[in-house]
């Protein structure tokens, strides 16, 4: 059900699948508190993203814990460039809604696609320049949400 709505852009029907205490993490948003900042962040990067593709497999959910890799491709904003990124997800479930949500992809690879050779390589494999592509995100998202309500109407 989630990656169905994630693969319609649905965010209402991702915010469905999330518990209101969610705490969400990857390697540039490391972590996010709460459904509304979660689905905020997923409306912001769904709105920003064209040629947005995703799909999803090996599934597993049980009662209070699932995992899935999932790949997504898009066209990055701020360079234009093509980006396939290969992502393992983690949850733990409480209520039958997603309380735990923690990706994970090779950053480095990622930033290759995104910023390009050189750039990305040194981007990936620098702490430095990591936490500020994070600190920049973090940024983005902060404006964002002051702007937008997460919630849709």
């Amino acid at each position: 059900m989630f990656y169905d709505a994630f693969a319609r852009g649905d965010v209402d029907g991702l915010r469905g699948c999330y518990h209101p205490d969610v705490s969400f993490g990857d390697p540039v948003f490391t972590e996010l508190q709460g459904r509304e900042r979660v689905v905020g962040m997923w409306r912001m990067l769904l709105g920003r993203a064209s040629e947005f593709e995703v799909s999803a497999r090996d599934i597993d959910a049980g009662d209070h814990s699932g995992s899935a890799h999932w790949t997504v491709r898009y066209t990055f904003p701020p360079t234009g460039r093509r980006v396939r990124n290969e992502v393992d997800a983690q949850f733990r479930f409480e209520d039958g809604l997603i309380v735990r949500h923690r990706d994970v992809f090779d950053f480095r690879r990622w930033s290759t696609m995104a910023f390009g050779v050189p750039s990305g390589m040194v981007i990936g494999s620098m702490g430095v320049l990591r936490r500020r592509v994070r600190d920049r995100a973090r940024g983005q998202l902060e404006e964002y949400l002051r702007g937008n309500s997460p919630i849709s109407g």
